[in-house]
C-alpha cells in the first residue's frame, strides 16, 4: 500500500473557484468592453481586479516540503536582516556599503530559490476569456504608489525630523555613481521579491499571508534604525503582498517594485530639495 500524503496549499489557492469575468468582478456586455469607461467604476473595478480578485490555480506542496520551505525561509530571513542593518552602519556611499547591499541580494535569492519552487503569477485579462502575465496592471499600480509618495513627500519636507530621515537613505545614493546606484536598486527589488512576496509568502501558509509577509518585511528594515524606511516597507509591502495574493506570483510584485523603486530613485532627491524650506 501507498503511505497516504497529506497536501498544503497557499491560503491563496483559488483551485475551487469560477473563473473570473472580465476582471473577476462582474459579467461586462461587449459594448462596455469596446468601448472602455474613464468613470471611477472602472477604476474601481481595475483595483479590485489588481488586489482583491484572485486568479484561478492550484499551487500545493507535501508537508515535508512545506516545513523545509518554512525552515529555509526562517533562516533567510535572519540572516538577510543581519546583513540589512549592517549595510546602514557603513558610511555612506562607501564601497562597503555596496559590497553588503550586493551580498544581501545574494542572500535573498538564494534562499529564495532553495525555499522549493517559486511562480510567475497571472492576471486577469480585460475581456476576462484568459489570462496573462502580469505586466501592465501592476507597472500602473507602481505609478499609482510613485503618486501616493511624491505627494507625501510634500508634508515630509516641511517636517524636519522626516525629512532627515529621508535625506539619510537617499545619501547613499546622492554619493555614488547614479547608474551603481540604478543598478543594485534594481538587483535589490528583484532579489526581495523573489524572497518575501515568492518563498516567504508561500512558507507562512492560508492564515493571513499579506499581513504576516508585510509586517515581517517591515520588521527587516528595522534593523537600518530608519523608521521612514519601515513605513515605506509596510506601505509597498501591502500593495505588492496583495498583488501576490491575486496573481499567485513574484512577477507583478517585481514589477510594482522596480517601478516605484526606480521612480523614487530619480524623483525623489531633486523633488526633497526643491520643498525644502530655505533657513
Amino acid at each position: 500500500m501507498v503511505p497516504a500524503v497529506r497536501l498544503h496549499r497557499e491560503r491563496d489557492d483559488t483551485s475551487s473557484c469560477t473563473p473570473a469575468t472580465d476582471t473577476g468582478l462582474i459579467p461586462v456586455s461587449p459594448e462596455a468592453r469596446s468601448t472602455p469607461s474613464r468613470s471611477p467604476a472602472e477604476l474601481l473595478r481595475f483595483l479590485r481586479a489588481a488586489l482583491v480578485t484572485p486568479v484561478e490555480r492550484n499551487h500545493t506542496e507535501t508537508d515535508q516540503r512545506f516545513r523545509r520551505r518554512r525552515i529555509v525561509a526562517g533562516s533567510t530571513l535572519v540572516v538577510g536582516s543581519v546583513v540589512l542593518g549592517l549595510g546602514f552602519t557603513q558610511e555612506q556611499g562607501s564601497t562597503a556599503f555596496y559590497i553588503l547591499t550586493l551580498v544581501l541580494a545574494l542572500v535573498w535569492s538564494i534562499g529564495a530559490f532553495a525555499s522549493g519552487p517559486l511562480h510567475l503569477g497571472w492576471t486577469h485579462t480585460r475581456a476576462g476569456q484568459r489570462k496573462t502575465r502580469p505586466i501592465l496592471q501592476p507597472f500602473l499600480l507602481g505609478l499609482l504608489a510613485v503618486a501616493i509618495f511624491v505627494a507625501g513627500a510634500v508634508v515630509v519636507a516641511q517636517i524636519p525630523v522626516l525629512r532627515d530621515e529621508v535625506n539619510e537613505v537617499l545619501n547613499f545614493a546622492r554619493f555614488a555613481s547614479l547608474p551603481v546606484v540604478a543598478a543594485i536598486t534594481m538587483i535589490n527589488g528583484v532579489a526581495e521579491e523573489l524572497f518575501f512576496r515568492g518563498a516567504l509568502f508561500a512558507a507562512i501558509g492560508r492564515r493571513y499571508p499579506v499581513v504576516i509577509s508585510t509586517v515581517l518585511y517591515a520588521l527587516a528594515t528595522v534593523t537600518t534604525q530608519n523608521w521612514m524606511l519601515v513605513f515605506a516597507a509596510a506601505v509597498l509591502g501591502t500593495l505588492v503582498g496583495l498583488q501576490r495574493k491575486v496573481t499567485g506570483g513574484v512577477l507583478g510584485p517585481m514589477v510594482t517594485h522596480l517601478t516605484w523603486s526606480m521612480s523614487m530613485l530619480f524623483i525623489l532627491p531633486p523633488l526633497l530639495t526643491v520643498l525644502t524650506p530655505l533657513n
